[in-house]
Parts: structure tokens; C-alpha cells; sequence
């Protein structure tokens, strides 16, 4: 099995993590969580901008108000991306159980980060034993599903 692939389909469930709170961020910077959607998502954009104006409810954000937020809160497309591409290109080679086995585990580990600091604007909920006990069963269980 190839390590890098294994790697990879971990960061896959980092990334996608971190995309639901850069994605939260991005909405709230801007004000408009359609607009935040349209601006992460090219790929969806015309769906998108058809949508949008028979759901929309919030004010449109300037082209200030644009100019105003953070460059790393734009993050969520290229983080969309990355998952959807990288997932294209190794399940094929480690499998789905694999894949979902790790995507699973990079997601716990980035969820348990940014909750412990409270990162991306999202309440603390600080690391304790059971969270510790809970990832290492997780760690465990990712190792014997790999296994195979």
C-alpha cells in the first residue's frame, strides 16, 4: 500500500474540517452566507447565482467588504477542491473503507484542535482524558480496519 496515498487521504479529513470553519468564517466576514458559498465554490457558481436570488435574505456585501476580509477565509474553495480531487485520485489504490478510515481520523484530529482552542471562531471545548481515550480507540480502530 502506498504510504503517501495513506498520508494524503489523512489530510483529506483534516482539510475538510477545517473547510466547514474556514466556510463558517467566511460567512461571517462577509455577511452573506449564499455570497461566502458562491465566492468558495466556483464550480457551483451558477447554480449558485440562480439560486440566489430567490433565497437570499442578508444584504450584499460591498466590494469593500470584500476587499476587508482576511485572504486565508477564501481558503474553502481551494480546500473543497483538494478533497474532491485528492479522493478522485487514491481510492482507487487504498480503497473506500481505507479512505473513509482515514478521512474519518484527520477530521477527529483537526475537530479536537480547533475545539481545544477554539479556533475559527468555534466555542472551547478543551482536550480531556475521555476525548484522548475516544482518539486513541479511533487511532486503534483506523489501524486494524488498515489492516486488513
Amino acid at each position: 500500500m502506498n504510504w503517501f496515498f495513506l498520508a494524503l487521504a489523512f489530510m483529506i479529513g483534516m482539510a475538510n474540517t477545517l473547510q466547514s470553519g474556514v466556510n463558517a468564517q467566511l460567512r461571517v466576514a462577509l455577511g452573506n452566507p449564499l455570497m461566502a458559498a458562491i465566492t468558495s465554490f466556483s464550480f457551483g457558481l451558477f447554480v449558485l447565482l440562480v439560486a440566489f436570488p430567490f433565497f437570499n435574505q442578508n444584504p450584499i456585501p460591498t466590494l469593500a467588504t470584500f476587499r476587508e476580509v482576511s485572504l486565508w477565509k477564501f481558503a474553502g474553495g481551494f480546500l473543497g477542491a483538494f478533497y474532491v480531487v485528492t479522493v478522485i485520485f487514491i481510492v482507487k489504490d487504498i480503497g473506500p473503507a481505507n479512505l473513509i478510515c482515514l478521512v474519518i481520523a484527520g477530521q477527529m484530529l483537526a475537530a479536537m484542535v480547533i475545539d481545544h482552542y477554539g479556533l475559527q471562531g468555534f466555542a472551547v471545548h478543551p482536550i480531556s482524558f475521555a476525548r484522548i481515550c475516544g482518539g486513541l480507540l479511533l487511532i486503534a480502530g483506523v489501524y486494524l480496519i488498515l489492516k486488513n
